[in-house]
């Protein structure tokens, strides 16, 4: 890993070193990663892949993302807050996700969980974005030294008691973080990245968002 943890691409893109040269880690870093989002239906589906990937690189889940869509029913979670032991067993026997009993169960479980979170506040984001952290908490200057000490964050721990407290299953508070960051409840992109100004601009248009 470079010191400061960026790589400058072939294309000229300065980039987070952890996308590395792989193509589709490339496009997630560029168009996905740390953008704010408010899509529902996003906002489950990336804690539920948070959950899947314990263990595992994200890479590895990234890879097999578009077949879990197809066998989670593209994280509906208010279609498969009807799903049971049924489509338990039929899940275990996809090869394309990853078959581990317990994340699959907790899966159907939190999109219960989902519509209730969902009734309550309105929608998923109102209820996540709450934990967003005042901008002025976060670190001044985001370089390589200071990601790693951000493997869980107080709003993270919040947010994550919160979710246990409520029936969530795999939504610790690393894997919460994990999810912050991508959905772009923070902006964890180093500074010098191309992508962090980019990733602030998206924030700015959308008012309301922290």
């Amino acid at each position: 890993m470079p010191a400061d943890g960026l790589v400058r691409g072939e294309d000229g893109i300065v980039r987070c070193w952890w996308c590395g040269t792989d193509d589709l880690y490339r496009d997630y870093h560029d168009r996905e990663w740390g953008r704010p989002v408010t899509d529902d239906r996003r906002l489950f589906e990336k804690l539920c892949l948070e959950g899947f990937q314990s263990g595992l690189s994200w890479l590895t889940i990234l890879r097999k993302r578009e077949h879990f869509r197809r066998a989670f029913a593209g994280f509906d979670f208010t279609v498969l807050a009807h799903w049971g032991a049924r489509e338990v067993e039929r899940l275990l026997g996809d090869a394309g996700i990853v078959r581990h009993r317990g994340k699959i169960e907790s899966t159907l479980g939190n999109a219960r969980r989902a519509c209730e979170l969902a009734a309550e506040h309105g929608s998923l984001a109102a209820f996540f974005w709450r934990f967003a952290p005042d901008p002025g908490r976060r670190p001044p200057r985001l370089d390589r030294a200071t990601l790693a000490t951000l493997g869980k964050t107080a709003e993270s721990t919040a947010l994550s008691r919160e979710l246990k407290r409520r029936g969530w299953r795999f939504v610790g508070p690393t894997t919460v973080y994990a999810f912050m960051q991508a959905m772009g409840l923070v902006n964890d992109h180093l500074e010098g990245c191309t992508i962090r100004a980019a990733a602030e601009a998206d924030r700015r248009a959308r008012p309301g968002l922290r």
